[in-house]
C-alpha cells in the first residue's frame, strides 16, 4: 500500500462541523479515550469533573476514570463496557464536533452502525497488546460497508508496550493490509495511550519516532466534504403545510430537510414516483424567502404547479432523476436478535417513505476473517452482513449507497412491532464499489 501525507499546510475550517464516531473491541479504551479528548482539550465543565472525581474514588481509584464522561448507565459503570451510544457535544477554536462512542462488545455492534451512519470520520481502537482481533474487523468492515470517508487507526495502551515502534508498525501493517481488501482507500495511524494523555491532546514525549499529528489534531484538520458537494439534489417530503388561513388561503408547502444537492428557484423539478413535473416558485428558509437553499438545510418548497405530492415523494431536478425500482439489490448489516429469512415480510423505510416488502433472496454472508462470500445461507442472525434481494410493493426512487447515503440507504421493520431488522445500503457491495481504488496509511507531518 502507498502512503499518503496530509499537507501540514491546508488551513483548518473554522466553522465546519465534524461528527465522528469511535469503535474498537471491549477494552480497548474508547470510552477513557473520549473522556481524554474532552477533558485535555477543556470541553467538560467543573462540576462534571468533580463528579467523574467523586465516582472514581468511591470505587477505590485514586486518579479519575475518564470513562465516566461517557458510559452514562447504570449498567455500563457496573460492568466497565459501553453499552448503548454515547453522544457528546463539544468545540475546539479550529472546529465543532459531535461524537458518538460506540459499544465494542459484539453483542452490540448493531449500535455501532447507528453511531456511524452520519458520520465523517471513525475511530477504531486496538489496544496495543492484542493487535487486530475479529472485532476489529467487524468494525472495519462496518466503516466500509457505510463509506465513512476517513478511518483513524488508534493503537492505544502504547504505555503496556514500552512505546515500541515495532509494535505499532506490525499494528499498522496487519490493519490497513485487512481494511485494503475492504476497499478503505486511506487509513491515518497514531500511536497513543488514553490513560495517560500520549498523542490524544498533547504529543507524546515517549514517542519520539512518531512526528505524525495528535488525534485532536487530525480530528481538527482532516478536510469535510459539504453534503451538497458533488451529490444530485434529493429533497424527500416529510410534511404537507396547508394553513387555509385568511392571510394565506392558497398557501402549499412541501417542508423537509433537503438530503443531498442544491435546490434553486426556478428550477425545474420532478415528483416521485409519480414522476409529474413542475418548476420551483419558490422556498422559505426560517421563514424568509431564499433563492437558493442546499443540504443539509431544513426547507419549504413551493411549485408553481397544482400537483398532487404527500410525505414520502421525492422532489428532484428533471435532468437528475434516480432509478426507480420495486427489487432493491443491497448489501445488509443484520441488527435483530429475530432472524432474517428468505420470504420474510417487512417494511422498506426510505428517506420519508416506507413500503410493504417481501425478502426475495439471502445472497451472501460475509466471512469476516477472509472476507470471502458464503452463497445463500439461508439466513441472517444479530450482526451478519451481507447481501440480499427485496421486492418492494411500490416503486421506489433510491439511488445507489455510493451515490449519496441518505437516499442510497434503508431500513428493514417488522410490520408486526417495529423492530428495526437490518440496515441497508441499495447498489453493489462496498468491495466491488472500493476494490478499484488504492489504498494507503497516512502519516500527517506536525505542522
Amino acid at each position: 500500500m502507498t502512503t499518503t501525507i496530509t499537507d501540514p499546510t491546508s488551513s483548518p475550517t473554522d466553522t465546519t462541523l465534524l461528527r465522528f464516531a469511535t469503535a474498537g473491541s471491549v477494552d480497548d479504551g474508547k470510552s477513557t479515550l473520549v473522556g481524554r479528548l474532552l477533558h485535555d482539550s477543556k470541553s467538560i465543565l467543573a462540576d462534571q469533573l468533580e463528579a467523574v472525581e467523586q465516582a472514581s474514588r468511591s470505587r477505590g481509584q485514586h486518579a479519575p476514570d475518564l470513562a465516566l464522561l461517557t458510559d452514562g448507565l447504570r449498567a455500563e459503570r457496573e460492568q466497565g463496557i459501553t453499552i448503548d451510544v454515547a453522544y457528546r457535544y463539544f468545540a475546539t477554536p479550529r472546529r465543532r464536533f459531535i461524537l458518538a462512542d460506540t459499544p465494542g462488545h459484539v453483542q452490540y455492534t448493531r449500535n455501532m452502525v447507528t453511531g456511524a451512519s452520519t458520520a465523517e470520520l471513525t475511530v477504531i481502537l486496538v489496544d496495543a497488546r492484542n493487535g487486530v482481533v475479529e472485532q476489529t474487523q467487524r468494525h472495519a468492515a462496518i466503516a466500509a460497508l457505510l463509506r465513512v470517508p476517513h478511518v483513524v487507526l488508534a493503537v492505544n495502551k502504547m504505555d503496556l508496550v514500552d512505546y515500541a515502534e515495532p509494535v505499532f508498525a506490525a499494528i499498522v501493517d496487519d490493519f490497513t493490509a485487512y481494511a485494503a481488501r475492504l476497499g478503505i482507500t486511506s487509513v491515518t495511524a497514531v500511536p497513543i495511550s488514553a490513560l495517560a494523555g500520549d498523542n490524544v491532546v498533547e504529543p507524546s514525549s515517549n514517542m519520539g519516532w512518531y512526528g505524525g499529528h495528535t488525534v485532536l489534531e487530525h480530528l481538527e484538520t482532516v478536510p469535510i466534504r459539504p453534503a451538497s458537494d458533488g451529490a444530485p439534489t434529493r429533497f424527500p417530503v416529510q410534511y404537507v403545510i396547508r394553513p387555509r388561513t385568511a392571510e394565506n388561503p392558497d398557501y402549499r408547502g412541501y417542508a423537509g430537510q433537503i438530503a443531498s444537492g442544491t435546490l434553486r428557484v426556478g428550477e425545474r423539478v420532478t415528483v416521485l414516483p409519480a414522476g409529474r413535473t413542475s418548476t420551483v416558485a419558490g422556498i422559505d428558509l426560517l421563514g424568509e424567502s431564499v433563492e437558493t437553499a442546499w443540504a443539509p438545510q431544513s426547507v419549504t418548497v413551493l411549485l408553481a404547479d397544482d400537483v398532487d405530492v404527500s410525505r414520502g415523494d421525492l422532489i428532484v431536478p428533471t435532468g437528475e432523476l434516480p432509478r426507480s425500482t420495486r427489487d432493491v439489490e443491497a448489501t445488509v448489516c443484520h441488527l435483530a436478535d429475530r432472524p432474517l429469512t428468505v420470504g420474510q415480510r417487512v417494511l422498506l423505510k426510505h428517506t420519508t417513505r416506507t413500503v410493504q416488502a417481501v425478502v426475495t433472496a439471502i445472497v451472501s454472508r460475509l466471512t469476516l476473517h477472509d472476507l470471502s462470500q458464503h452463497p445463500e445461507p439461508g439466513r441472517f442472525t444479530a450482526n451478519d452482513i451481507g447481501r440480499v434481494t427485496v421486492r418492494t410493493a411500490e416503486p421506489l426512487a433510491m439511488d445507489s449507497y455510493a451515490v449519496s447515503r441518505r437516499t442510497g440507504s434503508f431500513l428493514l421493520v417488522d410490520p408486526g412491532d417495529g423492530t428495526t431488522l437490518a440496515a441497508g445500503m441499495a447498489g453493489e457491495s462496498f468491495t466491488e464499489a472500493w476494490n478499484a481504488q488504492a489504498g494507503g496509511v497516512a502519516a500527517p507531518a506536525r505542522p
